[in-house]
């Protein structure tokens, strides 16, 4: 199999490359986020024939805002066309589509990674790591490649502590760059808190529950946002220009305007509303 490091565009979702996998893999239970249950393994009601979804510009509308707010980081095409060489689930042994199944999250953990690091590759302050960055970065990408069988027995959460000390290492060196006192709120629950205008520049916010909280115009310019939870915050004309390590399924769950300022590495979600 032909080496090949992953770059941003094979690091978001390509349904069109996909057998529709985060649609049968993943469970999911009605809540406000699903109208229905589904379990794992099971194809979605409105999954197509061409694994398509049918109610793909509706599902906010039909009590589908979780589908809207998950991306795999590229992690289906990987799994339908490399891991298992474009064999459709459907026509396949069944077999075959419960290791695909079983292969997929595990993939999309790899992915993720994969993301933290290429993005900490493009952070010029993380240059005394990028050496350690690109070896991590390549073994990762290894570790992708493997058979269904090699995936199945990966401690993935393992590989993900190791990635972690580097990420960490990144942060504290990007962050440095930042004047003034820096706010350490790792892991911290501010849920629905009120933070209009709050002053984070430079912020750790990693693994912060940040679920419904007030952030409108707020400054998070340089924040470390990795693993925040973001749902339902509301980032009307906050500026997050230069926050890293945020992800494009963190940003749509969140609230926002055409005002809310937004790193390159991400894109504005269509739901937000406009002016």
């Amino acid at each position: 199999m032909q080496d090949h490091i992953a770059g941003p565009t094979d690091l978001r979702g390509d349904c069109a490359s996909c057998f529709g996998l985060c649609c049968v893999a993943l469970p999911f239970t009605a809540s406000k986020d699903f109208a229905v249950d589904k379990p794992a393994g099971k194809a979605c009601s409105n999954l197509q024939d061409d694994h398509r979804c049918g109610i793909h510009a509706r599902l906010r509308q039909k009590g589908f805002t979780g589908c809207t707010v998950y991306d795999c980081f590229g992690a289906g095409q990987k799994v339908s066309q490399v891991t298992f060489g474009g064999r459709d689930w459907r026509t396949g042994p069944r077999e075959d589509a419960r290791r695909m199944f079983d292969v997929f999250p595990v993939v999309r953990q790899l992915h993720e990674l994969l993301w933290y690091l290429t993005e900490a590759l493009t952070l010029p302050a993380a240059r005394p790591v990028h050496a350690d960055l690109r070896r991590v970065l390549e073994r990762t990408e290894q570790l992708t490649r493997q058979t269904p069988e090699e995936l199945g027995a990966l401690d993935v959460g393992a590989h993900r502590q190791d990635v972690n000390v580097l990420l960490l290492r990144t942060s504290e060196l990007v962050r440095a760059g930042t004047r003034g006192k820096k706010k350490d709120r790792r892991g911290a629950d501010l849920m629905g808190a009120r933070l209009k205008g709050a002053d984070l520049r430079g912020a750790n916010l990693r693994g912060a529950y940040l679920i419904a909280a007030d952030l409108t115009g707020a400054d998070l310019r340089g924040a470390d946002l990795i693993g925040a939870d973001l749902r339902d915050a509301d980032l009307t004309d906050a500026d997050l220009t230069d926050a890293f390590f945020l992800t494009q399924p963190q940003l749509n769950a969140a609230r926002g305007n055409a005002g809310t300022r937004l790193p390159e590495s991400v894109t504005r979600p269509g739901h937000w509303t406009r002016p």
